[in-house]
């Protein structure tokens, strides 16, 4: 099916074919005619799998539909909120490339910066705003936003505003939106206060499942090191040097680690930055346009600043430490083999991260490849231990060639390593 068979208007067809849309992604073909036709729509629908444009298309025509010809002050139609800066900014993109041919006009506001060139442009009127739901609420107190005229409502990553103790403002701003509306709901995963919370958003939804069905991690290869802590850095600093690994992703789970790890790398001499809630908003913003710009080769992050990255050509993540929420994993790995293309996904197991693990496999309902020929695999002590949560796990014998099977090449007169396809069935 391409995006001509799913009736949008010309306007907006003419932006995608700019913008190299061609084949709706599952998500887009099964929600935009729901909320086409004027549907609450519960998604469960991970990042990476086309969400924004699965509701970002949809609102421009109706809103485009609904726009009076008189001129004037634009109103706030429509509201999308969502958890993070970068998520924010990324959504705005995205409307602005969508619906540059359809007059409407859309603006994003997040807090860490000055309010002043938000509130310029939302006194200039916007017809779309993209919210985090800090500055949105500040805003509102100050009498710079009314939610009256709202039509459409998206509450995105949802399952994030719970884990960023975002909920309580969640249900604040829902009370100042109009109760005839049609509200979109998005979530990577459904958990029992997620469920909830829907109930009090949606009229009768239509329930959409991408990410259970669907998993973009099909196309990913996976591997996991079985190392010592403190061999991590050195062993970072090994596959590192292979100029095979064109970027990657480095994922800690403290802000401290996250600067660590860019410290050594650099002292290494391996340009790498870090992104994380200490930094400003203008110095994150930086170092993510450096990293998508390729200027910076390595960015290492925490799983809160990462959440809204979206990097069309991100070669490696590097899970430095195991996530203790296996749901999380998805979500890293998920950065890498996004639109159509392929990637590359390795974690560092030491010995307190095997239950983690044990928990992944679990989820993703696989065992992940291990690699142990590698110059600092674990003493035999500590590689038993680890072993022992990983029995049938595939291991990958590289002799000596190591990790280039990941990226793809094999020296002369060596096969080329070809995982299996996994499947994530179930919840994710």
């Amino acid at each position: 099916m391409s995006f001509e068979k799913l009736d949008l208007i010309k306007p907006i067809q003419k932006a995608l074919i700019e913008e190299g849309y061609s084949i709706p992604t599952p998500i887009q073909r099964q929600a935009i005619p729901v909320i086409l036709a004027g549907k609450d729509t519960l998604g469960c629908a991970q990042t990476g799998t086309g969400k924004t444009a699965a509701f970002a298309l949809p609102i421009l025509q109706i809103l485009s539909a609904g726009k009076s010809s008189l001129k004037g002050k634009s109103l706030i139609n429509s509201l999308i909120l969502t958890p993070t800066r970068e998520l924010a900014i990324q959504i705005d993109e995205s409307f602005s490339a969508y619906g540059k041919y359809t007059g409407l006009k859309n603006t994003v506001i997040f807090g860490g910066v000055s309010q002043k060139a938000q509130t310029d442009k939302l006194r200039n009127g916007v017809d779309i705003l993209i919210a985090t739901p800090g500055r949105l609420l500040d805003l509102m107190n100050q009498n710079y936003i009314n939610l009256k005229n709202i039509k459409l409502f998206v509450l995105d990553e949802a399952d994030r505003m719970l884990d960023m103790g975002f909920i309580h403002d969640v249900k604040k701003i829902i009370s100042f939106l109009p109760g005839k509306r049609q509200s979109l709901f998005f979530s990577a995963t459904m958990p029992a206060e997620i469920v909830k919370l829907s109930r009090t958003i949606l009229t009768d939804p239509v329930k959409i499942e991408i990410t259970p069905e669907n998993p973009t991690i099909e196309a990913i290869k996976q591997a996991v090191y079985f190392v010592s802590k403190p061999n991590k850095r050195a062993l970072l600093i090994h596959l590192l040097k292979d100029k095979s690994i064109a970027s990657a992703l480095i994922f800690t789970r403290t802000k401290h680690g996250a600067d660590h790890v860019t410290k050594f790398l650099n002292q290494s001499k391996i340009h790498a930055e870090a992104i994380h809630g200490n930094k400003s908003q203008n110095a994150r913003q930086r170092v993510l346009s450096n990293f998508k710009s390729k200027l910076t080769r390595v960015l290492v992050a925490t799983d809160i600043a990462a959440r809204g990255i979206d990097i069309n050509e991100l070669s490696h993540v590097i899970n430095y430490e195991i996530p203790n929420i296996s749901e999380t994993y998805i979500h890293r790995i998920g950065r890498t083999g996004r639109a159509g293309l392929s990637g590359v996904a390795i974690s560092f197991c030491d010995a307190d991260e095997r239950a983690y693990l044990k928990d992944i496999n679990k989820l993703i309902n696989t065992q992940i490849p291990v690699i142990n020929d590698h110059p600092f695999n674990m003493n035999e002590k500590e590689l038993a231990g680890a072993e022992s949560i990983s029995k049938k796990v595939p291991v990958i014998a590289q002799n000596n060639y190591r990790h280039r099977h990941l990226s793809g090449s094999a020296p002369k007169g060596k096969k080329k390593w070809v995982p299996r396809q996994f499947s994530t069935k179930g919840k994710v």
